[in-house]
């Protein structure tokens, strides 16, 4: 972790808000989600969001998690190194961010790596996870496990499709947001000013 001081001012109301924003039920919800998915064989973190950061922050737990969401032979990280070195852990949190992009996951979803290993924003980190579950639990591809209640499905598309007929006819149409101009007319308006001609 980075040594710095304290902040203050703005800076300092920056933090304690986005501070505000972590959730520590959440916190739980993962933990129970990240255990199940990656077969039971993690050592449970105390609870808060300090100890939730250290169980995260080498990465090695990212990067057997996002494995865990693909067929056996096909993860996305192939080697996941076990390591003290601080550039190597920040570099396994990338892969995960990358994996996780690849996987489907918004970008605007996704935190920064200084967020989890400099506790920058835990809450971002708990963002990406809730996407990634939801992701993994809308895919429906066998490889989610865990409580299909952690997690709500994501909206998919509903792609329709028109016969050349049906596409002729509706440009034929007016769209009710262009406006109408049937039943309209002059009989009653006077022009400006009309009242004071009389006078």
């Amino acid at each position: 972790m980075a040594n710095r001081g304290p902040s203050y001012g703005l800076s300092r109301e920056v933090q304690e808000k986005i501070e505000q924003k972590y959730d520590p039920e959440l916190e739980s919800l993962l933990v129970d989600w990240i255990i199940a998915q990656c077969g039971g064989n993690i050592d449970r973190p105390q609870p808060g969001k300090q100890n939730f950061q250290n169980w995260l922050m080498d990465g090695t737990i990212l990067c057997r998690l996002i494995n865990s969401l693909y067929p056996r032979g096909k993860e996305p990280i192939k080697k996941i190194q076990e390591t003290q070195m601080a550039f190597k852990q920040m570099e396994k949190i990338s892969q995960f961010l990358q994996a996780t992009e690849a996987y489907g996951v918004n970008t605007t979803d996704i935190f920064q790596t200084v967020d989890l290993w400099e506790a920058k924003d835990m809450a971002a980190v708990q963002r990406t996870l809730m996407s990634l579950g939801s992701v993994a639990l809308t895919k429906d591809d066998g490889q989610y496990r865990g409580n299909q209640d952690w997690f709500h499905r994501k909206s998919q598309g509903n792609r329709r499709e028109f016969s050349e007929e049906q596409m002729r006819q509706g440009q034929n149409l007016i769209g009710l947001q262009m406006g109408s101009n049937r039943g309209a007319s002059q009989a009653g308006m006077t022009g400006y000013g009309m009242h004071r001609q009389i006078m």
